[in-house]
């Protein structure tokens, strides 16, 4: 059964958000929820939004079309904000919310191969027509990627001895579907429970999208495209996510996305932003209840300091 997407910590991320009239960028659009709520809470807001995924696009689209010309859609990575954002005419952001999470429509659709509670083809690409689905992908992959990828997206354990697995059920061409992925990481590590099968999927589909890199490129890019005393937030679901917007936006030199190598927090540079929230914020016990996929988000929020 499909579980309702409702935008995740709404009122938080408006309190932080909002900044008066002017433009503001959701970069990760997806189901448009979060943007209905800016535009409707301030009248004088425009909004750019983006998203890589066509399917997204088109339902925020008929979700936000009541806004008129106060709305600007783009499909494209992070990486393309730069040039969306100058197409749009370059004017400086008010404020950037940047969701993270997937929509419920993505998890639960089969086709996506992005849940290993639903069977289907193992492709987990956000964009269904940018690079190969995460089975061909595998095909050609060399071992240590792989293992990387786990360890660093996922904090999976014995990491090297499950990608050899992969990678060799990937080239024999016995992993095509979600069920045979699931099957595969089962028998490797004699743990077959979705709390150990999630976090392989969602390294995977981390790795296949490329996903870590595009959050670099947004953040590097943040701070010459807001306007002072604008303010950014961002909504993370895993450690690996939320430990590179910290270390980020704080100024803290990042040497690897894997908590077994942690960060030295002390080693602050001072930076363009003011941290707003210096412990994260996370969704209350109600919110959680009534939206059981709420449970891991992160929010965190940063001010741009004065140039």
């Amino acid at each position: 059964m499909s579980v309702r997407h409702d935008p995740v910590l709404l009122r938080e991320t408006l309190g932080f958000l909002l900044g008066g009239a002017g433009l503001y960028l959701d970069g990760t659009l997806g189901d448009g929820g979060h943007a209905c709520a800016v535009l409707e809470a301030e009248p004088l807001a425009r909004l750019l939004g983006n998203d890589r995924d066509h399917g997204s696009l088109d339902f925020a689209r008929a979700r936000l079309e009541r806004f008129g010309d106060r709305v600007t859609l783009h499909h494209g990575t992070f990486r393309d904000l730069p040039r969306a954002h100058a197409a749009a005419g370059g004017e400086l952001f008010a404020g950037a919310l940047f969701d993270f999470g997937l929509s419920s429509r993505q998890i639960d659709d089969p086709a996506r191969g992005i849940s290993f509670m639903h069977d289907g083809p193992l492709d987990q690409r956000m964009d269904a027509g940018s690079g190969l689905p995460l089975d061909q992908k595998l095909a050609v992959a060399d071992e240590a990627e792989v293992a990387q990828a786990l360890r660093d997206y996922g904090d999976v354990r014995g990491a090297g001895r499950l990608a050899r697995a992969i990678v060799a059920a990937a080239r024999a061409g016995e992993l095509s579907t979600t069920r045979a992925l699931a099957a595969l990481v089962g028998r490797v590590t004699g743990d077959s429970r979705p709390k150990s099968l999630a976090p392989v999927f969602q390294a995977l589909r981390i790795w296949v999208n490329d996903e870590m890199r595009d959050i670099d490129g947004a953040l590097a890019w943040l701070p010459d495209a807001m306007r002072d005393g604008g303010v950014v937030v961002t909504l993370s679901y895993h450690s690996g996510e939320d430990r590179r917007v910290k270390h980020a936006l704080r100024g803290v030199p990042r040497v690897s996305a894997s908590r077994r190598l942690p960060v030295m927090d002390d080693e602050k540079a001072e930076g363009p932003w003011e941290e707003l929230t210096r412990k994260v914020v996370v969704p209350s016990i109600e919110e959680q209840d009534s939206n059981p996929r709420a449970r891991s988000a992160r929010l965190r929020a940063f001010r741009r300091k004065p140039r």
